[in-house]
């Protein structure tokens, strides 16, 4: 086989300095780069941990969005789930469930929406 790693996820946004905004601050990802597109109606944002990449925010591409974006969700694994839960509740965003979800082998989970609706998932693995 040939892929050597993960690369990214692209979403397109409706508004790219919101998604940054709130990728920086709610979710935690650092801005790594801004590019230019040959086409000038696009706008493309890179954010990540480490300076490794992990989403793409593409602007412009196409308006018409659908409601839960162009990716059913985006995944980050944390280590305290229920003190992300009490802030991301700070933070007033908005949740897909009301409360954190378990799976059976211990590993729990929760969604939020981002600003375009997309849904981001924090993933608390199970203890070994």
């Amino acid at each position: 086989m040939s892929i050597k790693k993960f690369e990214h996820v692209g979403i397109q946004v409706k508004d790219i300095e919101a998604s940054i905004t709130f990728y920086q601050e709610v979710v935690g990802l650092e801005l790594i780069e801004r590019l230019p597109h040959s086409d000038s109606n696009l706008k493309l944002a890179f954010l990540g941990l480490n300076n490794e990449i992990i989403v793409e925010f593409i602007e412009g591409y196409n308006p018409s969005l659908p409601a839960e974006g162009k990716v059913h969700h985006i995944a980050f694994t944390v280590d305290h789930i229920e003190e992300e839960l009490h802030r991301l509740e700070q933070a007033n965003v908005g949740f897909v469930y009301d409360d954190i979800q378990h799976l059976p082998n211990g590993a729990k989970y929760l969604f939020f929406y981002g600003p375009d609706g997309e849904w981001i998932e924090y993933f608390q693995p199970p203890v070994k």
